[in-house]
């Protein structure tokens, strides 16, 4: 027998019979199921049918599919539901995840999906727990990366829907995955530093990565590598590469790239800022652009130009909270940004 499991904010309990009307109510909605496996209108013979299905289980269960509601802690508002399906063996689980629209970038799917993967490692004892989601949806790809998902593949015209065929992205978790997850660092750190790129740590910086979302925005570092080896060529010229790998108590968890002021390029520019995956939300980037700053000021600089895309997930609230302006100047489809140095 499953029992409800509470969050900070959240109850995650099993459906009841009077869940109908809030699940078909969902499952109706077109905005909704864009990206879900039904079409709409949805039938409320279907939701009455499923939810019937769900009361008389007791959990999870082998070769089928299994649902709980995710509710307000205080006020039993019913905000989402979750999924879960088990292969005949029990040893894999695929997870998925309806919310309101209503309640969409509340955190509320990263705060209850967190703990039903814990479920499925801890109580049910799976080796691997996985999601699959359209790859024009980067909100729900980055539920999962935040509930400690990796990517683990890109599946071309696989996922069939009412006549028409659409690519897959696959994200997955093993127990391994989980309890690395679940070890992270946290905390801010207490002393953050830019450090020398060399042989001894060139392997552990480029191991560094971000989330596949995060790919849209800063590129992984193979292709940071690449571009201080063969600099492109801006405004008539090369630019200039500067590196350094980030530390944060002793362990490198980031990277950043400058292009140096030069004859052609009279204003350095912030090329590169990737924070690692295990690592992000501790501050840690903020630190790190306080020193390249520094570094800048320390050279003479007396401004520092940034670029970014715009899209889900874009880094622009970060620069801009910490007061890059955008030119009115676009660069390969990204908004270049300065940020005058004061000393």
């Amino acid at each position: 027998m499953f029992t409800p499991i509470i969050t900070e904010r959240l109850v995650i309990r099993p459906f009841t019979e009077g869940d109908t009307d809030n699940f078909h109510a969902r499952r109706d909605d077109p905005d909704v199921a864009l990206y879900q496996d039904w079409v709409t209108p949805y039938p409320y013979e279907d939701a009455e049918r499923i939810v019937t299905s769900v009361v008389e289980m007791e959990g999870p269960e082998r070769d089928g599919w299994w649902m709980v509601i995710v509710a307000d802690r205080f006020t039993g508002e019913v905000y989402g539901d979750l999924s879960v399906h088990l292969d005949e063996d029990g040893h894999t689980s695929e997870i998925g995840y309806t919310f309101d629209a209503r309640h969409w970038g509340s955190g509320y799917a990263v705060e209850s999906l967190g703990p039903l993967v814990d479920y499925l490692f801890e109580e049910l004892h799976v080796t691997r727990v996985f999601g699959m989601l359209h790859p024009d949806n980067p909100a729900s790809a980055m539920v999962m990366e935040r509930t400690g998902f990796r990517f683990e593949g890109h599946t071309r015209r696989s996922f069939w829907l009412d006549g028409e065929v659409s690519d897959d992205w696959i994200y997955g978790m093993v127990r391994e995955d989980w309890e690395a997850w679940h070890s992270r660092i946290r905390t801010p750190p207490e002393d953050v530093r830019l450090v020398e790129i060399s042989t001894e740590n060139i392997s552990d910086v480029a191991a560094l990565e971000t989330h596949t979302t995060q790919e849209r925005f800063v590129a992984p570092m193979n292709q940071s590598f690449t571009d201080a080896l063969f600099p492109e060529i801006v405004d008539g010229a090369p630019v200039v590469p500067w590196m350094r790998a980030i530390e944060a108590d002793g362990v490198l968890v980031g990277f950043v790239m400058l292009a140096l002021a030069s004859e052609h390029h009279p204003e350095p520019y912030l090329w590169r800022l990737l924070i690692d995956r295990m690592h992000q939300r501790r501050g840690i980037g903020g630190a790190a652009l306080d020193l390249v700053e520094q570094t800048c000021r320390e050279q003479g600089e007396k401004a520092l130009l940034t670029s970014w895309r715009e899209g889900k997930g874009s880094p622009r609230p970060f620069y801009e909270s910490r007061g890059y302006v955008p030119t009115g100047r676009t660069i390969d489809h990204e908004t270049e940004a300065r940020k005058t140095l004061v000393s």
